[in-house]
């Protein structure tokens, strides 16, 4: 930091800039992140990590870690929300749902709104109730009752799907249902 080119410390050393390269491999040859979230993560290491680093120096090691995962395409917020709407999706969640989940990791709501465009919200609503023995998929010896239908479409609202959709499968018969999921996603 006794750069005499750079008297008040605004500009990151070699060392920390080389720190934030390797800093943002290790984390995006671990798991996908968006841009938001690997920034946040190296400036919060930053500062843990390098005494006395100034806020222009953790802003400009953020920037340099994505610029190095932009430049490797490791980074790349529209694959990620695609790859992370498209799984969600299949594991019955709500399209609601998935654009709060992409908005709180950071994607840009154009691009969410593109990618939940093609989702369908009456397959997930099924895999949903599928998978929480609902509705078709409710065990013949479970007795239907006031309380039991108004539990089942409270957990469809918990998750983001509207009631009219809710109330659509959970009046489904089996047959119907099992349609649904064996169309192509």
């Amino acid at each position: 930091m006794d750069d005499p080119s750079d008297p008040h410390g605004t500009q990151p050393t070699p060392r920390m800039l080389a720190w934030a390269k390797n800093s943002a491999a290790y984390r995006l040859a671990r798991r996908m992140m968006t841009e938001r979230e690997l920034a946040d993560a190296i400036k919060r290491k930053a500062r843990d990590k390098f005494e006395d680093i100034s806020h222009e120096q953790v802003n400009a090691l953020a920037e340099a870690a994505l610029a190095f995962g932009r430049s490797m395409q490791a980074l790349d917020d529209q694959s990620y929300a695609e790859i992370k709407a498209s799984s969600a999706a299949r594991n019955g969640r709500s399209k609601r749902s998935i654009a709060r989940k992409l908005a709180e990791k950071g994607v840009d709501r154009e691009i969410v709104t593109t990618v939940l465009q093609d989702a369908d919200d009456l397959r997930s609503a099924v895999v949903y109730a599928r998978k929480k023995a609902y509705g078709p998929f409710r065990r013949p010896d479970v007795e239907i009752d006031e309380a039991r239908w108004s539990k089942e479409i409270s957990s469809f609202a918990r998750q983001g799907f509207g009631f009219d959709l809710a109330k659509r499968v959970l009046d489904m018969e089996r047959e119907e249902a099992e349609d649904v999921l064996m169309q192509q996603v």
